[in-house]
């Protein structure tokens, strides 16, 4: 189980995203005080760190710059309302992941917090190289697609790939549409939603070879991937 720090100082919006996070199987350490941050990172290991900009008494900027000195591989994410391009590309510079404006959807931020974990930023818990779902082993850096027990391999185009990766990532958790459009195509608009739906279906076409695989389309949300019991 990864361990997060959420440094936020809107009580009602940390109460909510920390019961969130939890409930997604983190454990989670919250302050509400910029200058509590800096003490409370240094108190044990975190595997990432959520961080707003604007907190009281230290600001989001100094503290992320106070946890590169002390641990420059510990990664973070801006959680910010200030959405001014200035503050964007600091916060960048500053040596974020990722920066998000408020509102924002929690699942995305779910989502982008497993992402960074997965390529190797965080916890090992969350190091995964190859994948073993139903009869097959999918590997996304050499992109084969691998079925084991005729042991068949197939490449996978680059987006086919990435689409599966991310699919896989969620664990059977719903592949928000828009979060995978954005990463993969750029763009999420008529004709890269289109694009996908072509890339889902040739997915779906090369894991019919096991019957107990499924990606269920999610009307209006995404798509989710299911093996096994999970069908």
């Amino acid at each position: 189980m990864a361990s997060l720090l959420l440094v936020e100082d809107d009580k009602s919006f940390g109460t909510v995203l920390k019961s969130y996070l939890e409930l997604s199987d983190f454990k989670v350490d919250w302050v509400d005080d910029g200058k509590f941050a800096f003490p409370k990172f240094e108190s044990k290991h975190y595997d990432l760190v959520i961080l707003d900009v604007m907190l009281p008494n230290v600001d989001g900027f100094t503290i992320a710059k106070q946890i590169k000195e002390s641990n420059s591989e510990t990664p973070f994410i801006f959680i910010t309302a200030k959405t001014l391009r200035d503050d964007i590309l600091k916060g960048y510079k500053s040596g974020a992941d990722d920066y998000i404006t408020k509102p924002f959807d929690t699942e995305i931020l779910l989502f982008k917090i497993k992402a960074i974990l997965n390529r190797g930023g965080g916890s090992n818990t969350y190091v995964i190289e190859n994948f073993t779902f139903g009869k097959f082993k999918f590997n996304p850096k050499t992109r084969v697609l691998k079925n084991e027990i005729d042991n068949t391999e197939r490449n996978l185009s680059p987006k086919e790939s990435e689409l599966l990766k991310l699919l896989l990532e969620q664990k059977g958790e719903v592949l928000p549409k828009s979060l995978a459009l954005n990463n993969i195509w750029g763009d999420a608009n008529y004709f890269t939603t289109r694009s996908m739906d072509v890339y889902i279906t040739k997915l779906r076409k090369y894991l019919s070879e096991d019957e107990t695989i499924n990606i269920i389309t999610i009307h209006g949300s995404g798509y989710r991937l299911v093996y096994g019991n999970e069908n």
